[in-house]
């Protein structure tokens, strides 16, 4: 029997014949069908889909704390709805790409940088983005939920660009100046640019597939699921100093673009008046020297310990936060699957 993933995978080929479908409908062009068809099988494929594949694995869990499994029917909608969220993750990756100029994206040249492609990237962005509305209207205009759901992914894409705006302006790559920095800034992009998409938006889903209406129970989840985004984009400005582009399938480049990242800002804390000095004269530069000198004090400071430590730590937090709901109305194992994918993760 297929897994859990095998099936989510093996989904994605129709949902882009239906997408075709509708182009058809519009009497598109071949050779526009064609561009769309591999923008979406380049670009929406190839990542962990763990968002997408939370939906699935949430609404299993609600389906058992309620005595049942889930149905062909609760695995498809599910699945529907979780590549909805890999979509969303594929306009968020190529804008983002762009405006960071990074080179690679899941271990090939970013969407942006193919010769043939450049700048038609925003628009292949745009596209991909509407067809997320176009299958919510396909699938689940029936449902009573379908106005909360479609609104959900407004506020939660909405969400996002907020947090991209305050990162990109509190680190311009032209401009760059560390005292615009802090923690609470920090924590709010975090929140904004990753944990609403990545973790709340998957189970909030999920709760309403399994016609979950009390909003104390979306509240309780986010109460979890917040925190945890925060945690996993910690682990990912770790990484991309740390990691390697074999690990991590990029080539980080936080410390060239300026980011606003948990390294930095934990260096800012910690660092004596000439380290600061440093950091202030090669953070946010492109050549190799500048990083290795940055990377120099972060070593000084003892960064890569403090991030273990913060992990160890979270965990701990976090699974106070999880003992708080209440699992009549959100099973805990919910959060515990979403702690397993995530701690200590290399990549």
């Amino acid at each position: 029997m297929a897994t859990s993933k095998q099936q989510f995978i093996e989904f994605f080929p129709r949902l882009v014949t239906d997408l075709l479908r509708d182009l058809d409908e519009l009497e598109a062009l071949p050779e526009s069908k064609a561009w769309i068809k591999r923008a979406l099988e380049l670009n929406v494929q190839g990542g962990k889909m763990n968002r997408g594949l939370s939906v699935v694995d949430a609404l299993a869990v609600l389906r058992s704390q309620a005595g049942t499994k889930l149905t062909t029917t609760d695995r498809e909608r599910a699945t529907i709805l979780g590549w909805c969220i890999e979509l969303l993750q594929a306009f968020f990756l190529i804008s983002d790409d762009i405006m960071d100029a990074s080179i690679t994206r899941r271990g090939q040249p970013c969407w942006y940088r193919r010769p043939e492609v450049g700048m038609i990237a925003i628009n292949d962005a745009f596209i991909i983005e509407m067809f997320i509305y176009r299958i919510l209207k396909k699938y689940f205009r029936a449902d009573a939920f379908y106005i909360d759901l479609v609104e959900l992914v407004q506020d939660v894409t909405f969400k996002t660009e907020l947090g991209q705006c305050l990162d990109l302006i509190t680190a311009p790559e032209d401009d760059v100046d560390l005292n615009r920095f802090s923690m609470d800034k920090y924590r709010y992009i975090v929140r904004f640019k990753t944990a609403y998409y990545s973790f709340v938006l998957p189970v909030t889903m999920a709760l309403m597939l399994a016609g979950v209406q009390d909003p104390k129970a979306f509240q309780q989840a986010e109460a979890v699921l917040l925190p945890l985004g925060e945690y996993f984009q910690i682990q990912d400005d770790f990484l991309d100093c740390y990691g390697t582009p074999e690990m991590i399938g990029k080539i980080g480049t936080d410390i060239e673009d300026n980011k606003c990242s948990w390294l930095i800002n934990q260096a800012l804390l910690l660092a004596n008046p000439d380290q600061k000095t440093q950091l202030h004269q090669h953070y946010g530069k492109r050549s190799a020297e500048d990083v290795a000198a940055v990377k120099a004090i972060y070593q000084d400071l003892g960064l890569e310990q403090r991030f273990h430590d913060y992990e160890s730590q979270s965990h701990t937090d976090i699974t106070g936060l999880i003992k708080a709901v209440d699992p009549a109305l959100v099973p805990h194992q919910i959060f515990v699957d979403y702690m397993g994918k995530i701690y200590r993760r290399t990549k």
